[in-house]
């Protein structure tokens, strides 16, 4: 959403992560709190009730009563856009034309080691029921003879290269290719940059 809404705005915000945490129910929308859900869940959540900045509801690494109300939202969407599941073109097409993609991948145990290179595995499985983990694709390339994707992760600049890293392309590598997605039409609730900048700060 944050990058989707400075492609869409040129303007930068950090959205509540909280607020899907604990507004978005696993009765309506398939969100469990802690436990997770897919980002395209969330995305229909933002579109039916929009999204807040970060210091409103900050992260708290729990769940907690939902707070948040009409007067906190600050950012809209459309929706979402899905991604034909395996199919790895169209995933790299919307990288290209869209900017970044939240995709889904299963998280096996070599993978926290992870320092460089393009990450393939053999233990790791790659059903929709599989993926365990939520990241963000930002670009693609070839290393060394092997397609990958660069993936952004959420584990700090101290883990990986600098917090990112590569998977191989192509293979439908952990299930990469299963559960794709991105938010459309992100606008904000504000007619002027300076009502936005006010609510902001």
């Amino acid at each position: 959403m944050e990058s989707h809404y400075l492609l869409m705005t040129t303007k930068y915000a950090i959205l509540s992560e909280q607020q899907l945490v604990d507004c978005g129910t696993p009765e309506e929308y398939n969100l469990h709190g802690c436990s997770g859900g897919l980002p395209s869940y969330a995305f229909d959540y933002i579109r039916d009730h929009g999204i807040t900045f970060e210091k409103t509801i900050p992260y708290k690494g729990e769940e907690q009563e939902c707070r948040y109300t009409e007067y906190d939202k600050v950012i809209l969407t459309k929706g979402p856009f899905n991604i034909e599941a395996l199919n790895e073109d169209q995933l790299t097409e919307s990288v290209y034309n869209q900017g970044p993609i939240s995709v889904a991948f299963q998280v096996v145990g070599d993978f926290r080691n992870y320092e460089s290179g393009v990450y393939s595995s053999t233990e790791c499985k790659n059903g929709k029921q599989d993926v365990n983990h939520a990241v963000l694709a930002v670009g693609y390339g070839n290393e060394n003879g092997k397609d990958h994707y660069i993936i952004k992760n959420s584990w700090g600049t101290e883990w990986g290269d600098e917090g990112f890293f590569k998977i191989e392309r192509g293979v439908n590598m952990c299930g990469i290719a299963v559960c794709n997605s991105y938010p459309t039409g992100v606008s904000d609730i504000y007619s002027s940059d300076v009502e936005f900048f006010m609510k902001q700060n």
